[in-house]
């Protein structure tokens, strides 16, 4: 039902959860643990689903809490519940209240939850290359920041997500990358098809994460694409032709 990262499963008070796609409800594109609002599959399927991962992390139903999701840099403060409808639009949660579920949903994106344990700030991230680009890193930083966090004691897990060679992308990404730094075609290795190039997304976030002063990284090495059988991805969803996709859920919690 989901992995878990040992640098944060080892925090005391701190829960986390980087769900799978295994465990739930909901049936045929969305077998079975599928956390997309957002999706066509039932809702009633996708609300029993999402309590179960809210049971799984600890906290009440009504408490894992996300954003609506745009691919920004932008990081919101989480001081009480709001519903989905009124759900800000952002790509990254922090909170510092006990038995709230700072709470992201991913289909081949980067989710990076972080926990500084001394400060007791915990945030969640959607970072997909628009947003890693941007700066959602650096957002949620400065948000578990103004919460009283320190970078220098800050953890942060990198979870399941699209790995380098599942992930081929055209001219024109690679240019906007190189225009802001000639030193980010370390990120791109040769693809098969001229004029591609296989990008490193959790290679990009680690760099995000580095140069923001985050005190401790770590990378699952997980690939969405690659590993149907655990993972939604909205990539080889794509390939195969697949009317729509699930999505997994990232959650961290203050027990």
């Amino acid at each position: 039902m989901k992995v878990e990262a040992p640098s944060l499963a080892a925090l005391p008070g701190i829960r986390h959860a980087f769900f799978t796609r295994q465990g739930g409800v909901s049936t045929g594109l969305y077998n079975s643990l599928n956390g997309g609002m957002g999706s066509r599959d039932d809702r009633e399927n996708v609300v029993e689903n999402r309590a179960r991962m809210a049971r799984a992390l600890g906290v009440e139903p009504p408490n894992l809490v996300a954003c609506s999701q745009v691919h920004s840099a932008i990081c919101v403060p989480l001081e009480t519940p709001w519903r989905r409808e009124d759900a800000p639009q952002a790509d990254a949660v922090a909170t510092a209240v006990p038995g709230l579920g700072a709470t992201i949903t991913v289909a081949d994106c980067g989710p990076v939850l972080f926990a500084d344990p001394v400060a007791r700030v915990v945030g969640a991230a959607h970072a997909g290359w628009k947003g890693a680009f941007g700066g959602v890193v650096e957002a949620t930083v400065a948000q578990m920041e103004r919460l009283g966090a320190r970078r220098a004691d800050i953890h942060a897990a990198i979870g399941p997500l699209i790995r380098q060679p599942s992930y081929e992308v055209g001219e024109d990404f690679i240019a906007r990358f190189l225009a802001e730094s000639q030193t980010f075609v370390r990120f791109f290795a040769p693809a098969d098809r001229p004029h591609h190039a296989l990008f490193d997304l959790p290679g990009f976030i680690t760099h995000r994460l580095t140069e923001a002063r985050v005190g401790h990284i770590e990378d699952l090495g997980l690939d969405t694409y690659t590993d149907p059988a655990r993972f939604f991805s909205f990539r080889r969803a794509t390939h195969r032709a697949e009317a729509d996709y699930g999505r997994m859920v990232a959650a961290i919690t203050l027990s």
